[in-house]
């Protein structure tokens, strides 16, 4: 197959992509991939890592308010779009795929105008302005939440979940050990994580709860992000810490640590909830305000329905809300195996192997 993919700006677009790619060229060896990214996004750094060759082209958003800004941006739009139709023409591309981001808006509706077998990958319960604009344009649609179907043209969706999570799932049988970074085995263990980069409400309630960790018969690691590890030091200046708690500013290797793990505090990214779910992992959310739509409650909703996770607001958060739910958790195996069982029950380890299916009819059928 010869697949263009776009998807820039963040993770939740990007590692979804590669996460399909790596299966595709597992099961199709001979498969070729042109990527078409943004030229300040995160793909910049992570596609080419991965072996891939990308394309850049410079994109941005609407603002809300009317503004010469909003003219800049269909003026780069429309210049992405006939960039696209030239890549598009060179490649060859027996279909096309985007996972989100403005960058996929031009590269996707050129594709469908130029008659292209189409496919869009939603990874949220809330639909993206990209995808629902490109909704009226594609062959299929595919999602990663029930809550997103009735959000897209009736007929065209089909439910994959997210790629990530068949990564990830590939990795449950880990031999990592929690004795090789000073920890025991023994005990169970709950990894608290912000995002990459950390988040500041996450971090002050952790450093207000490690008193009480202290004392408790589990085991905490407790990851700050690399830009706030310092501060979350001097934060804890003259405080004792125990044997049973780590501190540390990013989770190194995480999908072979995660299946070690049987709590994990974290947001309620898409990424994050195809992890979870696939590998079972009781989860304590606490959503980003910060997004979209405040799409991460509504992804965390999803989980808290089924039984699969609890969720924490972030203006509810502090180090007495998180210590009650870690309690609670840590304290009671038998409901994190309730928990685990009905995260696994959302999971879908197979989701790359369902997206590949769908390329494959909007390929057969167009």
């Amino acid at each position: 197959m010869r697949l263009m993919v776009s998807g820039g700006g963040t993770g939740g677009h990007i590692y979804p992509a590669l996460a399909l790619i790596e299966r595709l060229k597992q099961v199709e060896p001979e498969t070729e991939v042109l990527y078409v990214g943004t030229t300040r996004g995160l793909e910049n750094k992570i596609v080419p890592a991965a072996g891939l060759k990308l394309v850049t082209m410079p994109m941005q958003g609407f603002r809300r308010k009317i503004s010469l800004y909003n003219f800049k941006t269909v003026y780069l739009f429309l210049k992405a779009v006939h960039h696209a139709r030239k890549l598009i023409t060179d490649f060859k591309p027996d279909v096309v795929l985007g996972t989100g981001g403005y960058v996929s808006g031009a590269v996707l509706y050129a594709a469908a105008k130029m008659g292209i077998p189409t496919v869009i990958h939603e990874q949220n319960s809330v639909v993206g302005v990209t995808n629902k604009f490109l909704s009226r344009y594609v062959d299929e649609i595919a999602i990663a939440f029930e809550a997103a179907r009735s959000q897209f043209p009736e007929g065209k969706v089909t439910m994959t979940g997210n790629p990530r999570a068949q990564q990830v799932a590939a990795n449950r049988s880990s031999t990592f050990k929690w004795s090789s970074v000073g920890l025991s085995d023994d005990k169970p263990t709950m990894m608290i994580f912000g995002g990459s980069q950390g988040a500041p409400r996450i971090n002050k309630s952790v450093v207000q709860a490690i008193p009480f960790f202290n004392k408790r018969d589990y085991q905490v690691v407790f990851a700050t992000g690399r830009k706030r590890y310092d501060d979350v030091k001097k934060q804890l200046a003259g405080v004792e810490i125990g044997d049973n708690v780590k501190v540390v500013p990013y989770i190194e290797n995480m999908p072979a640590k995660m299946p070690k793990v049987a709590v994990l505090v974290s947001r309620a990214g898409a990424t994050t909830i195809a992890e979870v779910t696939a590998l079972g992992v009781p989860t304590i959310m606490i959503p980003s305000p910060y997004v979209t739509a405040n799409h991460q409650v509504k992804n965390a909703q999803a989980l808290v329905k089924k039984h699969a996770a609890v969720m924490i607001t972030e203006d509810q958060l502090d180090g007495r809300s998180l210590l009650v739910q870690a309690d609670r958790l840590m304290g009671n195996a038998d409901l994190r195996k309730e928990m685990a069982e009905a995260s696994r029950k959302i999971g879908k380890p197979d989701a790359a192997d369902r997206l590949i299916q769908v390329l494959k009819k909007a390929e057969k059928d167009h």
